[in-house]
């Protein structure tokens, strides 16, 4: 008689466990709160889903900060490579864009997702929707369904409950306090790649919310990020933004923090002055900064925002170059693209195992880690998800 395993949660680490898990002979059955499977998944791909990154081994690690050595077993097991492998084998080939970042050739999650439920099908996973986790009574696990309360008895679990950002696609961090009662205890879940909260003057946010500032470079202390933002109701958002947003949040004291923007990283401060010496003339202030430096209007907006210009070209110069800018805070865990803290890592075996709860294994974003957008983020999920699997199944199996 096959063994059976549970695996909970749908998304990208849930269906990596499960395809692992039936690969290795045992009777799998997901469970998943939501309607559909892997909601977040297919909202990360509506603008071109990133799958991985293409840079080098050593520098891919360092972008997972200070769990680059926690999360290095299992990226070395299934990292960049691999997984575009597996992606060629469900059908779905892969390409390098210009910045090194990887995409399916359709560009879109939803192919690679219908692949891989094929992929599941074709293995005998049996998939439960509307199934919500409420803990465990024993070694049964807990679920609520529309037919009422189920309990549900596996030789092996694998959680894979995802974080608590986009809470209306599945994932709120619920699962806290039942685990904390099986003893899996949890740092506290916390926005990461989020948005920065800026007071913006109601004109300012009424002329330019929505538009790009691009071509910029972020500072926060000794973090420099290059790239755009987007000027949003509540501050800014944006890839240069989410890769200073974990640094600000946790820099943030009483009275905020502050980050300097530089609207020309590409020319030098001297360079600027001496073009912004020249005289004037009847060009009105916005029209001579675009034509003699190209500032576009957002970027003029915000040097204004500031308040009034310098008018001696070096001291313009200089701000252009570090324009102050007030933080008060993080936008939220319902608009952030990921989060940081969950189960630690100290409860847990090298192989993901509960440490007080054996045959029950947690994976994905629901471990205490963060990382960058740029793919990073679910190639982790995916190798935490094929180790948890793995793992589980040699558990079983012994």
């Amino acid at each position: 008689m096959k063994k059976k395993a549970a695996v909970i949660g749908a998304g990208p680490a849930g269906l990596s466990a499960a395809e692992v898990l039936a690969a290795a002979g045992l009777d799998v059955t997901l469970y998943e709160r939501m309607a559909s499977p892997a909601r977040k998944f297919l909202m990360a791909g509506r603008g071109g889903l990133n799958l991985t990154h293409s840079e080098e081994p050593s520098r891919f690690l360092a972008r997972y900060g200070d769990k680059a050595k926690r999360l290095k077993p299992f990226l070395d097991a299934f990292g960049p490579e691999p997984l575009r492998q597996w992606c060629a084998e469900l059908g779905q080939e892969t390409f390098v864009g210009s910045s090194g970042r990887v995409f399916p050739n359709s560009f879109k999650a939803s192919p690679l997702l219908r692949a891989w439920l094929r992929q599941l099908d074709a293995q005998g996973v049996t998939i439960r929707l509307r199934h919500e986790f409420g803990g465990f009574d024993g070694r049964a696990a807990l679920f609520e369904t529309p037919l009422g309360p189920k309990r549900v008895v596996a030789d092996v679990i694998v959680l894979a409950l995802g974080g608590a950002s986009w809470p209306r696609l599945g994932g709120d961090g619920s699962w806290a306090g039942p685990l904390a009662a099986a003893g899996l205890p949890s740092n506290p879940l916390r926005p990461a790649n989020c948005g920065l909260l800026i007071p913006w003057s109601a004109h300012f946010r009424a002329r330019f919310e929505g538009q790009p500032v691009k071509n910029i470079a972020l500072h926060f202390g000794a973090k420099v990020a290059r790239g755009e933002c987007v000027v949003t109701r509540r501050g800014l958002e944006g890839g240069a933004v989410y890769a200073l947003s974990s640094f600000v949040r946790d820099g943030l004291g009483e009275n905020g923090a502050q980050i300097f923007l530089d609207l020309r990283p590409d020319a030098p401060q001297d360079e600027l002055a001496q073009k912004l010496a020249r005289p004037r003339g009847k060009q009105s202030v916005a029209n001579f900064l675009r034509k003699t430096i190209h500032l576009s209007p957002p970027a003029i907006a915000l040097l204004r925002e500031s308040g009034p210009l310098p008018e001696e070209s070096d001291a313009l110069a200089a701000q252009i170059k570090a324009l102050p800018l007030r933080v008060t805070g993080v936008a939220g865990l319902e608009r952030a693209i990921s989060s940081a803290g969950g189960v630690l890592w100290d409860a847990l075996d090298e192989k993901l195992m509960s440490r007080s709860f054996p045959g029950l294994f947690v994976a994905g974003e629901m471990l205490d880690w963060e990382g960058p957008t740029g793919g990073y983020l679910l190639t982790a999920c995916i190798a935490l998800g094929r180790a948890a699997g793995a793992a589980a199944a040699a558990f079983a199996l012994k």
